[in-house]
């Protein structure tokens, strides 16, 4: 049987699988995107439009903590972007070694929102702050820990013998999905962090 790289055929037809698969990936961050973005505007209507927007007792949120999470978690993505570089360039080694510094980054994010939620003075029911801030931040903690697992699944099948030989589509869209993470991180950071 003749392998891709002989027959440019098969190789053209698993190039635009590839194209496909990568396609259906964007649409579907496209709507995750769309959630959010409502999401945000729900936070911002309600913020413009509340007088009484913090919970009693509550002058603001702690910033010290979010941003470090937040440059720990944005400097992930040039961390799982080295990772597809190293799978490029046929270096499994360097590739495993990036993966898990990015997904020991996304688990330290995932923890410092653990201790954050562990020392706030308010809770889910305490007014449409109270509510949008856990479900916008648990919303996206959700998105993290599935990034984190989707990484550790392609870490998985980086051991087996020739799995990336014919194309990183899995990769791709991982370090995709993982970037696209990160940007909804740095909108919320500065919708509930930043804005006073």
């Amino acid at each position: 049987m003749e392998s891709s790289l002989n027959n440019p055929i098969q190789s053209q037809h698993g190039h635009d699988e590839e194209g496909s698969k990568m396609f259906g990936f964007i649409v579907f961050l496209l709507s995750e995107s769309v959630i959010f973005l409502s999401f945000f505007a729900g936070y911002i209507v309600y913020k413009t439009t509340n007088s009484n927007w913090l919970p009693d007792g509550v002058e603001g949120l702690e910033i010290v903590t979010p941003t470090i999470n937040t440059i720990i978690l944005v400097s992930s993505s040039f961390v799982i972007y080295l990772a597809e570089r190293r799978l490029q360039k046929h270096d499994l080694a360097g590739f495993r070694l990036y993966l898990l510094a990015t997904m020991a980054m996304g688990t330290y994010f995932l923890y410092g929102q653990y201790v954050e939620w562990s020392q706030l003075e308010f809770g889910f029911t305490s007014g449409t702050f109270g509510g949008m801030f856990y479900l916008l931040t648990g919303f996206h903690g959700l998105h993290v820990l599935t990034g984190i697992l989707l990484q550790l699944i392609i870490l998985m099948r980086s051991f087996l013998p020739g799995n990336y030989d014919n194309g990183h589509f899995g990769v791709n869209s991982t370090s995709l999905f993982w970037h696209f993470v990160d940007v909804i991180w740095i909108i919320l950071f500065v919708l509930i962090y930043v804005w006073h």
